[in-house]
């Protein structure tokens, strides 16, 4: 991936909103690629909920995705001053969490509504665990993940 034209589009829309980009350094973790940007306006670009950075992440994958073709940025994340690396370790705990839970009370245990990428990172972090089974359940903003007890004895 053009690690260099990430960049120059983060400059871009950057500058445009008129909000201080500090720092913007790009490195490949786990197949994934990082884009950590630290900036003091950190509120203004994440937003509520990270709701702004999740849309500057779509945002900057379809300028990609024009640019340079779909292929290219399918492993592209967008983190601003850890934000997005703290939300991921909170949704591994959560869904450690409520898997135990789950085994526990040998029953179903649904975790509250998220995005469609949170949801998934729950099932990836989940797959493993031949005790449970994850789901997603609901329509729309109330899509959940329903984190489902197995009985092996059977």
């Amino acid at each position: 991936m053009n690690k260099e034209k990430i960049q120059e589009i983060i400059g871009q829309i950057f500058k445009l909103s008129s909000c201080t980009l500090s720092k913007c350094d790009i490195q490949e973790d786990s197949g994934m690629l990082w884009c950590s940007i630290d900036t003091p306006d950190s509120r203004f670009m994440i937003g509520r909920d990270g709701e702004t950075l999740r849309s500057l992440n779509h945002l900057v994958q379809k300028i990609l995705e024009k640019d340079l073709g779909e292929e290219e940025n399918r492993n592209f994340m967008i983190d601003i001053n850890g934000y997005q690396k703290k939300r991921f370790e909170s949704l591994k705990n959560i869904a450690h969490m409520m898997a135990e839970r789950a085994k526990y009370f040998k029953s179903n245990i649904e975790i509250e509504p998220m995005p469609a990428f949170e949801r998934r990172i729950i099932h990836l972090f989940l797959e493993g665990d031949k005790e449970i089974k994850t789901e997603s359940e609901g329509e729309g903003a109330n899509r959940r993940v329903v984190i489902k007890y197995i009985n092996n004895n059977i």
